[in-house]
């Protein structure tokens, strides 16, 4: 590598992959954001069946990347696979439009061609995202590893602004209400069309500059054929193919098995997405882990850095299963019972209130960025475990501010929308703290040979974030508008969720109808009877989490061997 090379700081294929990444984050979070609404108001679903199918949309979204990542390692490669994932997802989107465009004469064909579109989607990414972060490591030899936590954090902040844009527009055109409050249920299919349109820009635009610039510094194209890699690619004495023998596999499908029906028989309901995808995902998590450690080449500093990825990966659990109510409960909870006035007596689309975020990140993630760098020219800056503790422990507190404000409004009362935006911008800071910072770990831990594959159990642990954000959105209690509506009806709702009240079949029915709840959900045996108590379990689940793994730092330092 020549000293110009060692000079010029960020190679222009980062930007390609920015580009690329910026336009699937619209197309992704655009639709995200007006999902579960969509469900709702059009498919007419329940919230709860909505947040678990969300739940189990974003899971299975985070669990293929295990499948695209082992294809891309053995047959097709980082660039085809991406080309594979990103018109599958255009694919999908446009379906979603048509599923938007027949729900009021076909509900049934809506149904169909929307679970159709959630499934081409799932498979979509499974191949574009492990294998868009795995060529943002490899565009640094191993001289310049150290830029990856600056290199993921520019990445990111990509991500962040193709996340406020799609945020930005699809509910803008696809959430749509009246001078009276009344919604637009036909208008989310512009919202999907949209997302469609920016999944085709991004995919084309890695079509078109692949070649010119995402390429070595000595201009060898990166993420080709597997069979393309030599020996140079590699560290020195690293192993250059994965050994798994069918002992491993096997023992590998039993693991997957056990805890499969462990989760499923510990599970209630009836809800396939609850009862089958919840256990699948977390079982495909603990058999994929047990897989890699099963390889005969590993050394003890390769087992000993997995084990560090895979202790990480454990937590980030957590953080995601707070972080992602945002497109379930907490849009709920902006759309019934918040006070969404912005500026100028603008009513922000409940759907846009996530918009927060994105935007923070892009303010945001430049200092953050910056930050890293001078603490780690004064030789202080934290360990990634340290920083992901700090992250966790910031979720809990964005919680704990959110329930103290809901604490008091009673059925009928409306949160100010300043307070979802301080829980957004204190959670920015979370995920700053948090997520780049996994991305470039699994960088600089992983062996090549399961570079993509790493990445892949990385992202199943986010799946297994997602499942169990689905169960904790579904836990919701009642809002103000079902109250309500329940009142119109002619029917005491708290009563009957307070059991003073035994209600009738015809009631029963008629909240059926109405898409309410007649009882309180329960998580860990305690019935969650109002917003305080719902947000508290964020709060003690995050915060419990954040000190288990400060405390494990000294630990999990030595298991690194060098690498921060």
């Amino acid at each position: 590598m020549s000293e110009t090379t060692v000079k010029t700081g960020h190679p222009k294929g980062l930007w390609v992959l920015f580009g690329t990444e910026m336009w699937e984050r619209f197309n992704f979070y655009g639709m995200r954001a007006i999902l579960t609404l969509f469900m709702v108001n059009s498919l007419m679903m329940k919230e709860e069946e909505a947040s678990i199918i969300y739940g189990g949309f974003l899971g299975l979204c985070y669990l293929t990347p295990m499948l695209g990542g082992f294809i891309s390692d053995r047959f097709f490669g980082n660039r085809n696979c991406i080309m594979i994932g990103g018109v599958m997802m255009a694919i999908g989107q446009m379906m979603l439009f048509f599923s938007a465009s027949v729900f009021s004469t076909n509900l049934g064909l809506a149904n169909t061609l929307m679970w159709s579109a959630l499934g081409i989607i799932v498979f979509g990414n499974g191949f574009f995202k492990p294998n868009i972060s795995s060529m943002v490591g490899s565009l640094y030899p191993k001289q310049e590893k150290s830029k990856l936590d600056t290199a993921f954090t520019i990445f990111y902040m990509g991500i962040n602004i193709g996340a406020f844009l799609g945020q930005f527009i699809c509910p803008l055109i696809g959430d749509v209400k009246d001078s009276g409050g009344i919604r637009d249920v036909h208008a989310f299919k512009w919202g999907f069309l949209a997302a469609s349109i920016a999944m085709i820009l991004g995919t084309a635009i890695f079509f078109f500059l692949k070649n010119k610039y995402v390429v070595t510094p000595e201009g060898k194209p990166i993420g080709g054929l597997p069979s393309g890699h030599d020996a140079a690619d590699y560290e020195e004495g690293e192993s250059q193919k994965a050994e798994f023998s069918m002992a491993s596999i096997i023992k590998a499908v039993l693991i997957f098995a056990v805890i499969f029906f462990i989760f499923n028989y510990f599970t209630e309901g009836d809800n396939v997405v609850k009862t089958i995808i919840y256990p699948i995902i977390y079982a495909s998590g603990v058999a994929l882990a047990a897989l890699i450690l099963m390889d005969s080449t590993l050394t003890k500093v390769e087992t000993d850095r997995i084990w560090v990825i895979y202790i990480m990966s454990f937590f980030i659990i957590f953080f995601w299963a707070a972080f992602e109510q945002a497109g379930s409960s907490l849009t709920f909870i902006a759309d019934n019972q918040t006070d969404r006035t912005f500026l100028f007596g603008w009513q922000m689309p409940a759907s846009m209130v996530q918009i927060f975020n994105g935007l923070f990140v892009v303010i945001f993630a430049f200092p953050f960025s910056v930050l890293w760098d001078k603490l780690r020219a004064k030789n202080s800056e934290p360990l990634s475990t340290v920083k992901q503790s700090i992250g966790l422990l910031l979720i809990a507190v964005s919680y704990f501010i959110i329930a103290h404000n809901v604490k008091d409004l009673g059925n009928t009362g409306l949160l100010a929308i300043k307070w979802l935006i301080l829980l957004y911008l204190i959670q920015t800071f979370a995920e700053l703290c948090l997520s780049p910072i996994g991305l470039s770990l699994v960088g600089k831990l992983a062996p090549k040979r399961f570079a993509s594959l790493a990445y892949g159990v990385f992202f199943i642990s986010s799946a297994a974030g997602y499942a169990l954000s689905g169960t904790l959105g579904s836990i919701l209690p009642a809002t103000g508008d079902k109250f309500k509506k329940a009142s119109e009806l002619g029917i005491d709702l708290q009563g009957i969720l307070d059991k003073t009240i035994t209600p009738t079949p015809e009631q029963l029915k008629l909240l059926d109808a109405n898409q309410i709840s007649a009882y309180n959900h329960s998580f860990a045996g305690f019935e969650i009877t109002n917003l305080y108590e719902f947000f508290m379990v964020f709060v003690v689940l995050c915060g419990i989490a954040s000190l288990i793994l400060f405390l494990l730092t000294p630990v999990i330092k030595k298991m690194m061997h060098g690498v921060r």
